[in-house]
């Protein structure tokens, strides 16, 4: 009888233990999941997630605590965004963010109109077909935009200021970017009015960067301006390297990249935009409609030059250049 028992006991025992995992995975279950949805790599993206996460903490939310994060990447590979946009709706996901520009934006509204989207991208949103106003997005889709696509013509005329002369610019895009076209235009018609040539070359994964570079060579590029884009943000370090090698004075659209050693940089503090995507994606959780959450966007522009890099191409940064810099790296 007391063998019988002993055995009835570490049966239970043993089932009670079996069913804790399944109670833990069931409590883990119950967290509202935040699917992230970026063209890029978490390598290259882990400053700016981390900002993110940062602005659900100041909210209250925190991760593996209460809520879950599930995250999509597409390496590089914009074509992938549909299939991994269908995969977040799959889990069930309560919001869908997507801080990757334009293309990830588009990938998650195509394949869900019901599950709320927060955006972090460089153009109008209004001109990419997101959402209805800026005001009043309407529907599921809102965020946070730099407007750095519509910088072009301010960059290209830094760099015109820099080499004070006539000169060839080359434009490295993406061309898989949908806002490719108009930025174009937008670059042409400066370069038009500051009677200057202009050229385009292109680079649609992270395996074109390098021969775009040697195609802007072969142009007899003067100076280079590389257009705000996921795909290149993820690439400060390898863009800011190529450009040293060839000795190209070239302007980007983020910090990150003067400060990896590039020349200048002119744009908005996209870790101040991440911050804000997280801080949206919270009051979307805590019962907001996107609809009702008016677009963000930037509203201070940073001009960051690197000295170190100007002196080793052999250029002088005019006074009247540095006096604009909000930062000046010596």
């Amino acid at each position: 009888m007391l063998d019988l028992r002993r055995r009835q006991f570490i049966t239970l025992l043993g089932g009670a233990a079996a069913a804790w995992p399944v109670a833990a995975d069931a409590q883990q279950g119950a967290l509202p999941v935040i699917g992230i949805l970026h063209p890029g790599s978490p390598e290259a993206s882990a400053k700016y997630v981390a900002s993110l996460r940062k602005g659900l903490a100041e909210a209250g939310y925190v991760e593996g605590r209460n809520i879950a994060i599930e995250y999509r990447w597409g390496h590089g590979d914009s074509g992938r965004l549909p299939e991994l946009a269908s995969d977040l709706i799959s889990r069930r996901v309560a919001v869908i963010v997507t801080p990757g520009g334009v293309t990830a934006a588009l990938a998650a509204k195509a394949a869900t109109t019901s599950i709320p989207i927060v955006f972090v991208i460089g153009a109008d949103p209004v001109q990419a077909g997101l959402v209805a106003s800026l005001n009043r997005p309407g529907g599921n889709v809102t965020g946070v935009s730099s407007m750095n696509t519509g910088l072009a013509a301010k960059q290209l005329g830094l760099l015109h200021q820099l080499l004070r002369r006539d000169a060839r610019f080359v434009v490295l895009v993406n061309p898989s970017n949908p806002q490719t076209r108009s930025t174009l235009s937008e670059v042409q018609a400066a370069a038009s009015a500051m009677d200057q040539q202009f050229e385009a070359v292109t680079a649609a994964t992270y395996h074109d960067i390098g021969p775009a570079f040697g195609d802007a060579v072969r142009k007899r590029a003067d100076a280079l301006l590389i257009i705000a884009d996921p795909l290149f943000a993820s690439r400060p370090v390898q863009l800011a390297t190529l450009a040293a090698r060839h000795a190209l004075p070239t302007i980007y659209a983020l910090r990150e990249f003067a400060e990896a050693g590039g020349l200048m940089s002119y744009g908005s503090n996209f870790t101040e935009l991440f911050r804000q995507a997280g801080t949206y994606a919270s009051r979307i959780l805590k019962g907001e409609k996107p609809a009702d959450l008016p677009i963000l966007q930037a509203t201070k522009f940073e001009l960051v030059v690197n000295l170190q890099t100007a002196e080793a191409l052999g250029l002088e940064v005019p006074a009247t250049l540095l006096a604009l810099a909000d930062e000046v790296i010596e």
